[in-house]
């Protein structure tokens, strides 16, 4: 008996794409058979990725030649803007398929919000109202019972996998918090800009969309609905020369009379029973060479010198728990599978 789910990936040709084929060959429940990358149409996988050269691909097609009927399960990685008319067209075509996004069309529930920072009007609210936000340790079972869901952004699930637990628990304060951000090169996607050539970012620290960056509402919107309290974050973003990995340092104001070692214990205890998140304990700091490749968030805590105040610092590779392995996760609750399944890699070290 063939228990395989059959896949297809949009947008293969990126990093967040191909990362998920690359977990999806080692996943003893996928069988991917469709493709898709309109530039790059007819050709192999291995003639945009050659690592993919020793595994046996279908060929990439376009969007429109693709047969979703021979699918039970998509996963997006186009950009925004380019997935609520594909993902209309695929669900209301073949109503059964399971979608599973990693752009950011369908993280904000408010089209009010989507269109102020996205520049645009949603063009599927209909469908924005069923997604589920795929935070998978905090919409598990909402996600398991998902026809549509959107996984987060990078920078947001580092963020809030540290913060939501002390958002709803009010250990902190949640009008005041700083997060300083830093990706890898790979976050900013495949396309050839100038500012991602190896001769101007390489060697340097680069922060970008100061003040505007668009996971800010997301993050927000996420804290918001975790405090009961309406909640605008400082937020910046940095490009640092790396091809993968996140580290977001994470200034707070404790609250209740909260100590830097009282918020480490709550997160413990909210991440006791995970998998993937990781909370380190006193005196060791996260580093991103401690996830990279691999789906694990490493959470730490360290008292700051202000009195009344902490750092939390959270680390993940941006393309695995930050994207494709997220998916993956979500992907596993959605068709009842064990949640770690093709999952377990280690971190990439040295």
């Amino acid at each position: 008996m063939n228990d395989k789910i059959r896949i297809g990936v949009l947008g293969a040709s990126g990093y967040t794409g191909a990362d998920l084929v690359r977990l999806a060959l080692l996943h003893p429940r996928m069988e991917i058979t469709t493709l898709t990358a309109n530039t790059h149409a007819g050709k192999s996988m291995a003639e945009v990725f050659p690592h993919f050269s020793f595994v046996d691909l279908p060929r990439l097609t376009t969007i429109e030649d693709a047969d979703w009927g021979s699918v039970d399960a998509v996963f997006c990685g186009l950009p925004h803007g380019t997935t609520q008319e594909i993902t209309r067209s695929v669900l209301s075509k073949h109503p059964k398929v399971r979608f599973i996004d990693m752009s950011a069309d369908f993280r904000l529930r408010n089209p009010e919000t989507y269109k102020a920072w996205y520049g645009s009007d949603h063009a599927a609210m209909d469908l924005q109202v069923e997604a589920v936000y795929g935070l998978t340790e905090h919409y598990r079972t909402a996600i398991r019972d998902a026809r549509l869901v959107a996984c987060p952004g990078c920078y947001p699930t580092a963020t809030l996998l540290a913060l939501l637990p002390l958002a709803s628990s009010g250990r902190i304060d949640v009008s005041d918090i700083v997060i300083d951000a830093k990706s890898g090169v790979s976050g900013a996607g495949r396309g050839l800009k100038q500012n991602l050539l190896f001769t101007e970012a390489g060697e340097g620290l680069s922060p970008y969309s100061v003040g505007k960056h668009r996971h800010a509402p997301e993050i927000e919107q996420e804290i918001s609905k975790a405090s009961g309290q309406d909640v605008i974050v400082n937020f910046t973003p940095h490009l640092i020369p790396m091809s993968r990995g996140e580290l977001c340092t994470i200034y707070v104001r404790l609250a209740g009379g909260s100590s830097a070692d009282d918020i480490r214990a709550e997160l413990m205890d909210a991440y006791r029973e995970e998998s993937f998140v990781h909370v380190a304990p006193a005196g060791i700091l996260p580093q991103t060479q401690n996830v990279r490749g691999s789906n694990y968030c490493q959470i730490g805590v360290v008292p700051d010198r202000i009195p009344g105040r902490a750092i939390v610092i959270s680390v993940i590779d941006n393309l695995v728990k930050g994207s494709a392995g997220q998916a993956v996760q979500n992907f596993n609750l959605m068709f009842d599978i064990e949640e770690t399944t093709g999952l377990m890699q280690q971190a990439l070290f040295p």
